[in-house]
């Protein structure tokens, strides 16, 4: 069934959609006419039909409906007009003079259907599919994100989406399709117009270019592409043109407002000042502290600049930002010539407050203006004969400080607010000749060593960098039937080149340090720290950038005999070549990767009932050796559509579709990012090592050493998948899909323990097939639609998909002496450390009565409590080391991603709502423990609330004694610090109202988040919570669709 939600396709109300009638007839006709307008919509669900067509029967006069359903057409009183949409039965009116006209249109099961793009682009019936296909509506992407990627978590079945950063410019999700089967190379195939493309590039696409979005998932789906295809495939279609009369424009423009989702909140000045008293006391007897004086003056407010109270953070980072994005495109064309042109621009600003201005002469804040452009033409040779040009083309410019924010959210957790101040006055007396008085003096913190004192707003303002990044995608692809061989049979060839080039210009200045030394006679002194004229200039500018080349040929067939033999196959020759201009030294990286390969399909079904696919890929690669340069990947997949059995008929009034299939099949990757791993890599450089038995002294010599041996043996990693999945539908309502997959992935690629270097060979890698993955799982996903009322529809997603991974076998896997450090039997990305014991130290008698803990540092009372574990023998040795550690908690990569949420539309009226959400997965806090080992390391709000002190001994408190220094045993990784890292977001709503040719909209992003960890968004991941955070996003759109 084809839902038009999806689809963006517009109409200028009373345009023809096909060439006008020139005959004399038809001019009579257009004389005497009257205007008909109404809506076509589906029977069930009351959703408006996009794009379909309404044509005067027996003229080519006709047009097409608008993004609401609506159509206007002139037509004499007595003609019959003709309804016509994919997938439902045509409908025949014959108007009169009853000008408003509503259409409900039936869908037919026996008509085309759905078509779903699959491998190399090939369409199929959505009910003749056997393979594990899933189609995205275009309209399910459109959320109010600058990365297309950010709308694919809880939307697609089978996909794990997580956003780690909000960063513009980097802010992408990382997504993988069913889980993680690999050590390395873990990312799916992305094809966009047939042809690889990057991450990057699905990113830079909008929405309102994409025509399909398909995801291969199975062998059978994915075995054509062979090497490439073993993660799964993303295939992207951009939208082309159309036979209109006149052309179809749109535009969008909106403005959003981004804020952080939440930021982790630090302790007031006061609190850090005697929870540090109370650290530095528990360190040493003799240790510094912040005097009763000090503490006084900063709670009083009294000098800033002597007794500083500085919140780094709101010094730095602003609360909110404000983005625009626009994108126009056009569409129309001929018989001959057909064309979309699309054109996008979005302006994302960071949330850096924009401190440079008030110390120099520029603005570095995070600043990205992106650009892309996107024009698609065919040309219809003849009847028989296309040539398509694809041209896609990304500007980006980006404008940022000359530290990366990762460095600045690092230098602000590491700042406390009463050490010194952001900068002391100019007038200041200082402690030596040259005062160099025209320069800011920055305030830092003296902890003896020059380059790790730093100001985090000096850091901020020391610079700037500029950089420019283009991306050109050109593709020509032409189409020749060949029915004049035999019917169905068609040729096509396709030649794509892209280019990427990236430059990067960074300017920034060093900047003097000063630190307070005293105050005298009512005279605030300071001292420099090191050179006073640090403030020297300096540039750097660096150019990256690759190219490829794609080439295809292939020959499809597709017919169909006695009405119910379908007969189609594919047979297929690719080959690419990818160049990288990075500057580099290495031989093996300037050398051009090249990869080449065959394909080939064969289906066949019997009256849409009984269905078979055979799928193969052939493929080579540069990474083996002769003999193992080749690999042959197949698949076989079945279906039965029982549905379309006679003796089913009397069911389809409640299951209108019934389908079992399933599939087995080979996958390939010749990816390990290491390139040529048979060959030996000699390091010329040498290595020392030395003789003599040490009487007379030794003798050193250097020479060329292996640092990789060679191993002609090592071959493709080849994954072995089965799927099973059904089909059903209940009430032309409900869609469901059911799966379960499950795929064994062996002769991984590994490095295997290097050889030791008192074996004469300087401890020399060596790369083999050591490694086998089980991954297994199952998805399910929900489509409803009804019209409940005349004005009055609704609509329901849900999907929910689960994906679990366990290490078979692995190089270095296994630990014979301490079985819970063996990696075998646990799942990837699993964290690993040690097994709180369930309190802290209470006292002395029970530190002396436990195991000795030797992680690091003098234990005591507060201190954290960990289990011994035994060895091989079931034995305890008494001592806690590393040889302590486990896998706890679940992998960090969710095992469980789920999302639902319906859609209503009430006359002119739409909202939706989509929750999503992830499960099975935990996150390792760390890097923040307070004082640190710097600069006095700030606290976290948290901390300072509960944690165990001798005024709060309580052993199960949030955070263990306070110490001057990290302590190694407490700040080891263990489960005291591991967390749940699931949660729920209202990931999206929105609610527009539409009139003619306008819609306006309000939408929103990342609305609400509901999950057991509190200190910072759970979607980040583990560490400090002190990074980009992910942003909540407001936002205001109007769409115009007009002439």
């Amino acid at each position: 069934m084809l839902l038009a939600t999806g689809l963006i396709l517009t109409y200028a109300p009373g345009l023809s959609a096909f060439a006008s009638p020139s005959t004399e007839a038809s001019l009579s006709i257009q004389q005497s006419a009257k205007k008909y307008e109404g809506v076509m919509v589906d029977v069930n669900t009351g959703e408006p039909l996009i794009g379909a067509s309404i044509q005067i029967k027996g003229t080519t006069t006709g047009v097409i409906t608008d993004f609401d359903g609506r159509f206007e057409i002139e037509a004499q009183p007595g003609q019959t007009l003709v309804f016509s949409y994919m997938g439902y039965k045509t409908k025949e009116i014959k108007v009169g003079n009853i000008k408003l006209l509503s259409v409900e249109m039936i869908e037919d099961s026996q008509a085309l259907g759905e078509v779903v793009v699959t491998a190399f682009g090939v369409g199929q019936k959505k009910e003749s599919i056997v393979g594990a296909v899933t189609q995205v509506r275009s309209g399910e992407l459109k959320v109010p994100a600058a990365n297309l990627s950010n709308s694919f978590a809880g939307r697609m079945s089978g996909v794990t989406a997580f956003q780690r950063s909000g960063e513009p410019g980097n802010d992408g999700s990382n997504f993988f399709i069913r889980g993680i089967s690999t050590f390395t190379a873990t990312s799916p195939l992305i094809i966009i117009d047939g042809v690889e493309a990057s991450a990057g590039d699905l990113n830079a696409l909008d929405s309102e270019v994409i025509e399909s979005f398909s995801i291969l998932k199975d062998a059978t789906a994915t075995a054509m592409y062979g090497t490439r295809g073993a993660n799964g495939v993303m295939i992207v279609k951009t939208k082309s043109g159309e036979n209109t009369e006149r052309a179809i424009i749109n535009a969008r423009i909106e403005t959003y407002v981004s804020m952080p989702t939440k930021v982790p909140k630090f302790t007031d000045a006061v609190n850090y000042m005697n929870m540090y008293n109370e650290a530095a006391r528990n360190y040493s007897d003799n240790a510094k502290l912040y005097d009763a004086d000090f503490i006084n003056g900063v709670a009083q407010g009294l000098n800033p600049y002597r007794y500083p109270n500085v919140d780094w953070y709101n010094e730095l980072f602003r609360d909110a930002t404000i983005n625009e994005r626009v994108n126009f495109n056009v569409r129309g064309g001929s018989k001959r010539v057909d064309y979309f042109i699309n054109a996008n621009m979005n302006h994302e600003m960071g949330m850096l407050k924009s401190r440079s201005k008030d110390f120099y002469s520029y603005d570095n804040n995070i600043d990205v203006m992106r650009y892309t452009f996107q024009t698609n033409i065919n040309a219809h040779l003849s009847s028989s004969a296309t040539v398509s040009m694809n041209l896609g083309v990304e500007l980006r410019d980006t404008h940022g400080p000359s530290v990366g924010t990762g460095d600045l959210f690092g230098a602000v957790m590491n700042a406390n607010p009463v050490d010194y101040p952001i900068f002391f006055p100019m007038d200041v007396s200082v402690n030596q000749l040259g005062t160099y008085s025209d320069y800011v003096k920055w305030g830092v913190y003296d902890n003896g060593n020059i380059a790790a004192a730093i100001n985090p707003m000096a850091e901020l303002t020391k610079g700037y960098q500029d950089g420019f990044a283009s991306t050109v995608r050109a593709n020509v692809k032409y189409d020749q039937k060949l029915d004049f061989i035999t019917k169905g049979l068609r040729f096509s060839a396709l030649a794509s080149f892209k280019n990427w080039a990236s430059t990067t210009t960074k300017r920034d200045r060093g900047y003097n340090k000063y630190v307070f030394k005293e105050e005298k006679d009512g005279q605030m002194i300071i001292r420099s720290l090191g050179d006073e004229a640090m403030h020297t200039l300096g540039a750097n500018r660096t150019n990256t950038g690759d190219r490829s080349y794609y080439l295809q040929a292939a020959l499809n067939y597709d017919r169909t005999f006695n009405d119910v033999h379908n007969v189609s196959a594919m047979a297929l020759f690719n080959m690419d070549q990818y160049d990288t201009a990075d500057a580099t030294e290495d031989l093996i990286a300037t050398l051009p990767k090249r990869r080449m390969g065959f394909a080939a399909r064969l289906s066949y079904d019997y009256a849409n009932r009984y269905m078979a696919e055979i799928n193969m890929g052939y493929n080579g690669s540069e990474n083996f050796a002769e003999g193992h340069r080749w690999g042959f990947f197949p698949s076989l997949a079945l279906g039965w559509n029982v549905s379309e059995e006679a003796w089913f008929a009397p069911l389809k009034n409640v299951v209108h579709n019934l389908k079992l299939r399933g599939s087995f099949g080979l996958v390939g990757n010749a990816d390990s990012g290491t390139r040529f791993m048979y060959l030996p890599v000699v390091n010329l450089g040498g290595q020392g090592f030395v003789t003599g038995d040490g009487s007379g002294g030794w003798t050193s010599f250097n020479g060329p050493v292996f640092s990789r041996f060679k191993n002609e043996d090592i071959t493709w990693e080849v994954g072995y998948k089965t799927n099973v999945g059904i089909d059903f539908g209940l009430f032309n309502s409900l869609n469901i899909t059911v799966e379960y997959f499950n795929e064994l992935r062996k002769d991984i690629f590994r490095k295997n323990e290097s050889i030791p270097n008192y074996m004469g060979i300087a401890a020399a890698e060596v790369y083999g097939n050591y490694g086998e993955i089980k991954n297994w799982g199952w998805e399910v996903s929900a489509d409803y639609g009804k019209q409940l009322t005349k004005d009055l529809s609704v609509q329901f997603k849900g999907t929910f998909s689960f994906a679990r991974n366990e290490i078979r076998k692995d190089a270095r896997g296994f630990n014979p002496d301490y079985p819970h450090l063996s990696t075998i039997g646990q799942p990837l990305n699993r964290l690993q450390g040690y097994v709180y014991a369930g309190n802290l130290f209470v006292d002395a008698d029970e530190i002396k009565n436990s195991p000795t803990q030797m992680i690091g540092g003098t234990i005591a009372p507060g201190d954290i409590k960990y289990v011994d574990q035994p060895n091989k023998n079931g034995v305890a040795d008494g001592i806690i080391n590393s040889n302590d550690r486990v896998f706890m908690g679940y992998p960090e990569v969710p095992e469980i991603i789920y999302g639902f949420g319906p859609s209503f539309k009430y006359k002119n009226w739409d909202f939706s709502f989509f929750f999503q959400g992830v499960a099975n997965t935990s996150l390792m806090m760390s890097g923040f423990h307070p004082f640190g080992n710097q600069q006095n390391r700030n606290v976290l709000q948290f901390i300072a609330d509960d944690y165990w002190s001798a005024e709060n001994p309580d052993s199960h408190a949030a955070y263990p004694r306070l110490t001057k220094t990290d302590h190694p045993n407490n700040t080891a990784g263990s489960d005291y610090w591991l967390r749940n890292g699931s949660f729920l977001k209202l990931k999206n709503a929105e609610v527009g109202y539409s009139w003619k040719f306008l819609r306006a909209y309000v939408s929103g992003t990342n609305l609400l988040t509901f999950s057991s960890f509190k200190h910072w968004d759970p979607e980040m991941g583990g560490g400090s919570g002190l990074k980009y955070p992910t942003q909540r996003v407001i936002n205001l759109g109007v769409q115009l669709n007009f002439k």
